[in-house]
């Protein structure tokens, strides 16, 4: 049998998948799954004909293919049969039939190419060489539901109107979507200047929201969409849109930085100084024996600041200390805040972590003055949950990482965290710092995954969660920092002997008193596994948290059945069981109190004098795209 070409590119995203009992007893799984296949010039010699005498076995992956012709006489037909993996064990089956074309694949659990005929052992190289000596010929299969659900294209634009916490905007994001129609979402309360635009076109309260443009014509509201859907108008007016760039009159997408007080504010004078200071005393130094890069001693920066301030030297040395309070650099070992002689300092963003692996660092020296921590924390927070409502589903489990990155949102966002790296966080109160950090925490992993992807192994899960970092009050914290060393009261992360913050480390003054084991529903990292995501505010912090930790365990973190005496909870109390009480017994109690009244009672009495059996669910790492 002579192939020229096979290729098959199967897309399995919106499959059914079954279970099945393979030959000789081996358990295995179907996947049916619709797909399309376009297929040019697939050949097979005639030498097929034999090959149907002694089938062999021996794979588990089948590929069948069948064409009826339409050359002499309409009756060509030619077949082909090819299986991959070990004998028995079926693992994966997929018809299409499209073209006159007829193919099934089957899958097996592993093993080598085998291809059915007279010869009972597949080389694969003999299969790689019948393809190179052959004509190539090509088959693309392509998943027809994601080929459906690509946006129309068109010339025109759509402006959505919203404000925050609006349901009727949720549903006409959904609307929208269902029509595939790609909008650009401006949310009033993020933009604050476009209420006047939208009052102003639209001839009504800017609290009247949404309302929807289609270039320059208002289309309306949810309800008027729907009612033009009924009666056929929207079709017509989409067409337009598919055919008519939109004007100039038509309302405009946010531009870069609009309504963003990033930029705004007083001028820093220390950092004026820093910015004529900073080029003329930086260089390489030895220092007990070691060299450091980029720093500076305290004679140098006292000679400085008198010969360009005009100052006493002892009134340099205070204008220098004030520098160093003000986080703009810090000792090189972190020996004291600052002193005239030779001890060396680094300017913070010329610190090779900060350099190499802190994402926020500005270009330059900021020239506006750091805003208290609960002002960044509160924008942080609006921008956070408008992302949210823009670009994730409504439960908060799927995230449309393409669009957040693409978005002035984001970008917003970028600017924002550029301010944290002088802010005080000593002194703010443990409800302010809890919801600061964990909405810092779920915008920097979707941040890292924009940057980095998302970590294909534990390798990249590793350096993911270690390494990328921001700067924060002076000093570097990176995802784990922020779980483990601050939220979760500098306990140990699992496998890892040693606490994120020694007894010297500087950053163990901003933990929290004590772990906060709710958190563990709140922090996201990207995964299917992983709780939705939510917005947290200071106020309701404690509130937010149980409602967060009921809807995950009532939506499967944790399944009971009493009958069997068997609960099969989430991974994340097996990590972190320290957190919830010692035992297993006790980890159960703590998440029954979280399950609907009825069954947390129930499971509750049946604890008191029985064993449970606890199985841990497998935890998916999968992107929560």
């Amino acid at each position: 049998m002579l192939i020229s070409e096979l290729s098959l590119l199967v897309g399995v995203g919106c499959g059914v998948l079954t279970k099945r009992v393979g030959p000789g007893g081996c358990g295995g799984l179907i996947f049916h799954s619709p797909i399309r296949i376009r297929a040019e010039s697939v050949d097979f010699a005639e030498e097929t004909e034999d090959l149907a005498e002694k089938p062999d076995v021996r794979g588990g992956v089948m590929v069948t293919s069948e064409r009826c012709g339409e050359g002499d006489g309409g009756d060509d037909r030619r077949k082909t049969t090819m299986e991959v993996g070990r004998s028995g064990a079926v693992v994966k089956e997929m018809e299409a039939t499209t073209g006159g074309i007829h193919t099934t694949l089957k899958g097996g659990r592993s093993g080598g190419l085998g291809l059915e005929g007279k010869s009972s052992i597949w080389n694969p190289l003999s299969y790689l060489k019948m393809m190179q000596n052959n004509t190539v010929d090509k088959v693309e299969v392509k998943n027809v539901e994601e080929a459906e659900l690509e946006p129309v294209v068109m010339k025109g634009r759509i402006i959505l109107y919203t404000r925050l916490g609006c349901e009727e905007c949720r549903e006409c994001r959904l609307y929208l979507h269902g029509k595939r129609l790609k909008y650009v979402e401006i949310n009033i309360d993020i933009y604050p200047s476009r209420k006047q635009d939208l009052e102003k076109i639209g001839g009504s309260s800017s609290s009247d929201v949404p309302k929807v443009f289609f270039n320059e014509e208002l289309v309306g509201s949810l309800k008027e969409i729907k009612e033009l859907d009924e009666s056929g108008e929207l079709d017509e007016k989409i067409r337009h849109l598919i055919d008519e760039a939109s004007p100039r009159e038509a309302p405009l997408p946010p531009f870069s930085g609009e309504d963003d007080a990033s930029s705004k504010g007083h001028v820093d004078e220390l950092a004026l100084i820093v910015q004529k200071m900073k080029p003329c005393i930086v260089k390489d130094r030895f220092y007990k024996l070691r060299k450091f890069k980029n720093c500076f001693s305290g004679s140098d920066a006292v000679d400085f600041l008198s010969s360009d301030q005009c100052l006493e030297r002892d009134e340099a040395i205070e204008v220098a200390r004030k520098l160093a309070s003000q986080l703009f650099f810090q000792h090189v070992l972190e020996e004291n805040l600052f002193e005239d002689g030779n001890h060396l300092y680094r300017f913070l963003d010329d610190d090779h972590v900060v350099s190499s692996q802190c994402h926020n660092i500005p270009r330059g020296i900021n020239e506006i003055k750091p805003r208290p921590i609960a002002e960044i924390a509160s924008r942080l927070r609006l921008l956070y949950q408008a992302i949210l409502e823009a670009y994730t589903s409504p439960d908060g489990k799927h995230v449309d990482y393409r669009s957040i990155h693409g978005s002035e949102e984001f970008a917003r966002y970028l600017r924002i965290i550029q301010e944290l790296h002088r802010v005080q966080l000593v002194d703010i109160l443990r409800e302010e710092k809890l919801a600061f950090f964990i909405n810092l925490y779920n915008m920097m992993a979707i941040h890292a995954i924009l940057v980095w992807g998302h970590p294909a192994g534990p390798l990249e899960q590793t350096k993911m969660f270690g390494e990328f970092k921001y700067v924060i009050g002076g000093y570097t914290y990176s995802l784990s920092a922020i779980q483990h060393g601050i939220i979760r009261g500098n306990h140990r992360q699992p496998y890892h002997l040693a606490k994120p913050f020694n007894e010297k480390d500087k950053r163990s003054m901003v933990a929290l008193p004590y772990a906060e084991p709710l958190s563990h529903f709140a922090l996201v990292c990207g995964t299917r596994s992983g709780p939705p995501l939510r917005c947290f505010s200071p106020g309701e912090i404690d509130k937010e948290l149980m409602e967060a930790t009921r809807d995950f365990l009532r939506g499967g973190g944790l399944l009971v059945d009493l009958s069997s005496k068997v609960a099969y909870i989430s991974k994340i109390f097996n990590w972190y069981a320290v957190d919830f009480g010692n035992g297993e017994k006790s980890v159960l109690k703590h998440a029954s109190t979280y399950l609907e009244p009825q069954l947390s009672e129930a499971l509750l009495d049946v604890l008191v004098d029985t064993q449970f059996r606890v199985v841990y669910q497998t935890y998916d790492w999968g992107l929560n795209h």
